[in-house]
């Protein structure tokens, strides 16, 4: 996930094109180069531009596993217990 860090949903085009090169480079380590989408659609966060790299079963499969917590770049992917 990047984050624009002012408080606004209009970042210029250049930034959003250096935000979104800097999460396509974290994702292809996380999934592979072709395993993810780009998801600029700010659902929860309308307020606050950022943007998400998706795998590519990420809407298939949200509800049908445990949520994850995901630590860093080269880790593992951990599952939180169900409740």
């Amino acid at each position: 996930m990047v984050v624009w860090k002012t408080h606004s949903t209009e970042p210029t085009a250049e930034v959003v094109e250096h935000m979104l090169g800097c999460l396509s480079l974290a994702a292809e380590t996380r999934f592979g180069e072709t395993e993810f989408h780009l998801d600029t659609n700010m659902r929860q966060i309308p307020d606050h531009w950022h943007a998400h790299a998706r795998d590519s079963d990420w809407f298939a499969q949200r509800m049908q596993r445990p949520m994850s917590r995901f630590t860093g770049v080269g880790s593992d992917r951990v599952e939180r217990p169900l409740p």
